[in-house]
């Protein structure tokens, strides 16, 4: 017994002796590591400074218009990974970010109008919401402490600002600035075209709808990308003086008479629009306008969404818009391999994907 403890013992020092000589973990490296986490400082669509304590993982992005959010969120490859809830991402039948987003089925489906505390429960940090929900939405869910980012995804302009926050959001400036260059080497290539031309053609924009089974036709407000795009596109917008609204102004058959524009686009989003331009072309009281006469009624284009919307598919809209106000300039124009380009370039859809899923959407006055 007493060499077994003899044995134990010497055990006993040995194990000590080691664990001695063995340095203790101290917490160096986490402070060092801590040291190399710089907070994420991101200025918004409203001019607010907001400050991340690090790259969001859990993103939601919610309220109305969100389409137009969430498409150009879905032009980051980051994206798919980062989104843990959104509102209805589809517009009308169609649903482009369900056929892009492998997981989108699990994700957490919110109403538009979803409140703070529904919001909340997803454990969010950050949400990103268009900028005019800033007191009704926005206000309620940073009282809860979770950060919020505005932004607007309205004008050429604000697409260029907006993509700029979205890259500080995924940490992926580079891809940011890869987008912004797509868009502006397109409307430079527009602005080159149509640069000399003299003859701007008098140009009216019209939204056609037929809710409750009465038709309407309505026009945009001067600082809506409708308008815009018909200025860039090199045409003169003729309802300019006519709405000072903040929204789509309706108009009467008069007045579109009166205004005798040289070129007529229709635009619809519930109702396939060669199909509406059809029905007018077979209209008496359209056949007597000028511009029904000289073939210049045309249904303006859309694949799952429209194209005139200030969706990521309005360079699509812009690049049509001036091969139709200027032919001459675009001989060979193929708006098939525009759009093409367009979804390998912003989602990295091959041809494949293009044919299957896109092409057969199309809609209005493509070639």
């Amino acid at each position: 017994m007493q060499r077994i403890a003899l044995l134990v013992f010497a055990v006993i020092l040995l194990v000590t002796a080691c664990s001695l000589q063995t340095p203790l973990p101290t917490t160096a490296p986490l402070a060092a590591q801590a040291e190399t986490i710089t907070p994420i400082v991101i200025t918004d669509a409203l001019g607010r400074t907001v400050t991340l304590s690090a790259a969001p993982e859990r993103i939601v992005i919610t309220g109305k218009a969100l389409v137009m959010i969430t498409d150009a969120v879905y032009t980051f490859p980051e994206a798919p990974d980062r989104i843990a809830g959104l509102g209805n991402a589809g517009q009308g039948a169609s649903n482009f970010i369900s056929l892009i987003d492998p997981n989108y089925t699990q994700r957490a489906v919110l109403e538009n109008n979803a409140g703070a505390e529904q919001i909340a429960t997803l454990q969010p940090d950050l949400v990103i919401l268009k900028s005019y929900l800033a007191e009704s939405i926005g206000s309620p869910i940073e009282v809860l402490g979770i950060p919020v980012i505005y932004v607007d995804f309205e004008t050429p302009e604000q697409y260029i600002r907006d993509l700029t926050i979205l890259g500080q959001v995924f940490q992926n400036e580079a891809r940011a600035a890869e987008v912004i260059a797509f868009y502006q080497s397109k409307v430079e290539q527009i602005q080159q075209a149509i640069r000399g031309v003299e003859d701007r053609p008098r140009v009216l924009m019209l939204y056609y709808s037929d809710k409750d089974g009465n038709v309407a036709f309505n026009v945009p407000p001067l600082a809506w990308m409708q308008t815009q795009m018909v200025q860039m596109a090199g045409g003169d917008s003729i309802w300019a003086d006519a709405n000072p609204a903040n929204g789509w102004t309706q108009v009467t058959l008069e007045q579109i008479a009166a205004w005798d524009a040289d070129q007529i686009f229709i635009i619809s989003y519930n109702t396939n629009p060669s199909d509406v331009v059809a029905a007018l072309e077979e209209d008496i009281n359209w056949q007597a306008l000028r511009a029904v006469q000289d073939g210049l009624l045309y249904a303006f284009p859309a694949d799952l969404y429209s194209w005139d919307q200030p969706d990521t598919r309005w360079v699509l809209g812009l690049t049509w818009l001036a091969s139709r106000l200027h032919p001459e300039q675009f001989p060979d124009l193929d708006m098939i391999v525009e759009a093409q380009v367009f979804y390998q370039t912003l989602y990295g859809l091959d041809s494949a994907f293009f044919e299957q899923n896109i092409h057969p959407t199309f809609k209005g006055d493509l070639p």
